[in-house]
C-alpha cells in the first residue's frame, strides 16, 4: 500500500535545523498565538495539558508565557521541567509540535515586557502581582505540518484537484531540530 506522499509529484518533506528551524517555529507560533501546553509530570491527577497564550517568541526560538506560581502547571514543571507544545493554526495548515524544557522565574523586567491588558484577567494585582511567573520554553525538537505557498494558494490547488480529480496537495512537513 502506498502512502499519499508517495503519490505526489513534488517533495513533501523538508527537515529543518538551526536557524531555518527557528525561522519556521517563529513563523508558526507568531501566526497562531496559543497552544496546548503539556507537562511531563502529573501531580494529584492534574491535567497535564492546558491551553496557553504565547506572550513572545524570541530570536533564539524560545517561547515565553506568564503563569501563576500556585498553578498545577508550575508545580508539575518544578518536578519535571520538560514540556510539549501543540499548535494548530487552521483546519489545513499551521500545525506544530515542539518538545523542550522550561525555566520558571519571577524576573520583574521580563514580566513587565510580557505584560498585556488581557493578562490582568488572571493577575488582578497587575504587573506586580506576586503570583506571576515567567515560563521560558526552550525547544529542542519537534515536527511541523504546513503549506508550501500559504493558505490561499493551497486552497486554490485543493479546489483545482477536486475539480480535475488530480492530487494538487500543497502540504509540506518535517522535523525541526535545534
Amino acid at each position: 500500500m502506498n502512502s499519499i506522499d508517495q503519490n505526489q509529484s513534488e517533495e513533501k518533506i523538508a527537515h529543518l535545523e538551526g536557524n531555518e528551524a527557528i525561522k519556521k517555529i517563529r513563523e508558526l507560533v507568531d501566526k497562531i498565538g496559543s497552544c496546548f501546553f503539556r507537562t511531563d509530570a502529573s501531580i494529584d491527577d492534574s491535567h497535564t495539558a492546558r491551553p496557553m497564550s504565547v506572550q513572545k517568541t524570541d530570536a533564539n526560538g524560545d517561547i515565553w508565557f506568564l503563569s501563576a506560581i500556585d498553578s498545577g502547571k508550575n508545580r508539575e514543571l518544578a518536578e519535571k521541567p520538560n514540556a510539549t507544545l501543540f499548535f494548530q493554526g487552521s483546519e489545513y495548515s499551521d500545525f506544530l509540535e515542539l518538545h523542550g524544557t522550561v525555566r520558571i522565574s519571577q524576573e520583574k523586567e521580563r514580566i513587565h515586557e510580557l505584560w498585556g491588558p488581557v493578562v490582568k484577567n488572571w493577575f488582578t494585582g497587575g504587573k506586580d502581582d506576586p503570583r506571576i511567573t515567567v515560563l521560558q520554553f526552550t525547544p529542542n525538537s519537534g515536527y511541523y505540518w504546513d503549506t508550501k505557498h500559504g493558505d490561499t494558494i493551497a486552497g486554490f490547488k485543493l479546489l483545482i484537484g477536486v475539480i480535475t480529480g488530480t492530487n494538487m496537495d500543497d502540504s509540506i512537513k518535517g522535523k525541526v531540530e535545534l
